[in-house]
């Protein structure tokens, strides 16, 4: 599973005064879960920001990210985030401020049961 190891750890270092961060290996990356929610992910070349609906489009409309798509499926909460646009510290903490704003209003996954 291959992602942008020095991007993981520019997140890292912004979530770290956080008391609950949690890293899941997810989405060909790594996940940060923040009170057991998806928050921001770091892939390849990119990092994926659950921002909510209304601030996607928001940012959409800007043109500095690209929206999630799942398969056939619009992921409207979700962008993706070039790396090229996350060069500076004030960069990458625009995007992981959006989604610590959104993180307590996001609905956490419903936990799967564990076949026994």
């Amino acid at each position: 599973m291959a992602y942008n190891q020095q991007m993981a750890d520019r997140i890292r270092e912004a979530l770290m005064d956080l008391p609950v961060v949690e890293e899941k290996k997810m989405f060909q990356g790594v996940c940060f879960m923040v009170d057991d929610k998806l928050c921001v992910c770091v892939g390849n070349n990119y990092i994926l920001c659950r921002i909510g609906e209304q601030q996607a489009s928001i940012e959409l409309e800007k043109g500095n990210c690209n929206q999630m798509i799942n398969g056939d499926r619009v992921m409207k909460g979700y962008v993706y985030v070039d790396d090229f646009n996350l060069q500076t510290n004030k960069d990458l903490n625009y995007w992981v401020n959006l989604c610590l704003e959104f993180n307590p209003l996001a609905e956490a996954s419903k936990k799967r049961k564990s076949k026994k």
